[in-house]
């Protein structure tokens, strides 16, 4: 089967009402992203994380509607049709492009975006329909997370960051039967490196749904036992000797007495998520229960660390 596409720029506004249009001129599916992406002039929706929105949106939006080029190859002129519908809709468009999209494999072409991702040295995250690295040190650890609708597939620098305290951490042999929590787990993925690290009982804990779906399935693939629960049952456990909390500057701050409950006396905590330049509020937010300071760097991002004092 192949596909007709249509690709109007059109300005920011008029970007969802010409795709409700399509879709109603039978249109399989719309998309629309920013004109100026990946260009010199693109301006940031949002700014950095954290902060607050520069602009409420991108001023030209490139609208790309797909259809079944069968009504093509029966109507020549069906582009014709198409763009007098929009006209009559008080919808005219100045310019457009169209072009054949052959059928593909959509999964693999989707997976094969995907390799595998060095934490460290022995440390790796391999996607599941993915062979693992050849020549690996002896006792690698391999993480089969694969990308889905939950946050954390290993290719950010803080979750890198996160991954590389709890090796630090096993090679101390600081992680052997310590109760772990990760906080706003997401794909799971510290909670699983956790477990494989050598940790004791071990929870996820996120605010999204999909996160339980995800870490469970992400669990399974690992081969290791990990309890996700939504925070409505997170009361109910009890200390943890080590918390993790990738997450961003804000809510981490926020947050910060929820989290800083969960800590058992003299336990570690590790928060990632966080710009070099919100390190110090940060630090001050947790400052009534533990002294944290930066414990790793990369590109821009920080992973603030420490041990809770005994009480």
């Amino acid at each position: 089967m192949s596909y007709k596409q249509l690709q109007f720029t059109v300005d920011a506004q008029t970007a969802e009402e010409l795709g409700d249009a399509l879709m109603e001129l039978g249109a399989l599916s719309i998309s629309v992203e920013d004109a100026q992406a990946n260009t010199p002039d693109e301006m940031p929706l949002y700014g950095e994380p954290g902060m607050i929105p520069t602009q409420e949106a991108w001023n030209e939006s490139v609208v790309q509607a797909l259809f079944d080029n069968a009504l093509w190859q029966q109507y020549p002129q069906h582009t014709e049709a198409i763009l007098a519908e929009l006209a009559q809709a008080g919808l005219a468009v100045d310019a457009y492009t169209e072009e054949i999209i052959e059928e593909q494999n959509w999964v693999e072409l989707t997976q094969s975006q995907f390799e595998p991702i060095s934490i460290t040295e022995r440390m790796w995250v391999v996607p599941s329909w993915h062979e693992q690295p050849k020549d690996l040190p002896e006792g690698s650890i391999c993480l089969a997370v694969d990308p889905g609708l939950a946050f954390g597939t290993g290719s950010h620098p803080t979750t890198k960051l996160c991954l590389q305290w709890l090796e630090t951490l096993a090679d101390d042999r600081a992680l052997e039967g310590q109760r772990v929590l990760d906080y706003g787990c997401g794909s799971g993925i510290l909670a699983i490196a956790a477990k494989k690290l050598g940790c004791g009982s071990t929870v996820g804990i996120d605010i999204d749904p999909q996160a339980m779906i995800a870490g469970a399935q992400n669990a399974s693939n690992n081969h290791v036992d990990v309890a996700f629960h939504l925070p409505d049952h997170a009361q109910a456990f009890p200390k943890f000797d080590i918390v993790l909390a990738n997450i961003l500057a804000n809510p981490l701050q926020v947050l910060a007495p929820a989290i800083a409950s969960f800590l058992a006396p003299s336990s570690a905590l590790a928060l990632s998520g966080i710009l070099e330049r919100q390190a110090s509020a940060v630090i001050d937010a947790y400052s009534p229960w533990i002294k944290l300071e930066v414990c790793g760097i990369n590109d821009g991002w920080v992973l603030l660390a420490g041990h809770r004092l005994s009480v």
